[in-house]
């Protein structure tokens, strides 16, 4: 980091504030005995990482209910700010109809062609994460970054 930068330590709720911003993040999961790592668009839904898959290592990892981790991040490189927050927990897929359909109507399109029928959830069991800020910006205001913090307090 540069000088005049600092690091802070993002409380839980802190880290679940953020990850409403971005909708794409990195899936860490196991495929094939080995660690896998594939960008994800995903929601937060009842502070729970939701993802869509067509089926595939991701399906599989959660219909075993396998530990997973996800990250997400906004970073600026130029001015050295921004945030990154890293979930682990059980994936599993969401099966209740009442819930596939209450996720359903709020998710983003696919960015690949195919279908995608499957929803998986991310149990926020392990949340974790850290803000970039320099000096002149007081501590956590979920401010995106290279946003002015004085626009945007929470």
């Amino acid at each position: 980091m540069t000088k005049g930068s600092e690091l802070d330590v993002l409380t839980r709720r802190q880290c679940l504030d953020l990850l409403q911003g971005p909708r794409v993040g990195r899936l860490v999961f196991t495929e094939d005995a080995l660690p896998a790592v594939q960008p994800v668009n995903y929601r937060m839904w009842r502070d729970q990482v939701v993802i869509r898959v067509a089926g595939g290592a991701k399906l599989t990892a959660a219909t075993h209910h396998q530990v997973v981790a996800f990250e997400a991040d906004d970073l600026d490189a130029d001015i050295h700010t921004g945030w990154s927050v890293t979930v682990v927990g059980h994936a599993e897929p969401i099966t209740d109809v009442d819930e596939l359909v209450e996720v359903a109507g709020t998710f983003v399109q696919p960015w690949v062609e195919g279908r995608r029928e499957h929803f998986v959830r991310i149990a926020t069991e392990k949340v974790t994460g850290r803000q970039f800020r320099s000096r002149a910006v007081p501590h956590y205001q979920g401010v995106p970054a290279g946003r002015d913090p004085q626009q945007s307090r929470v």
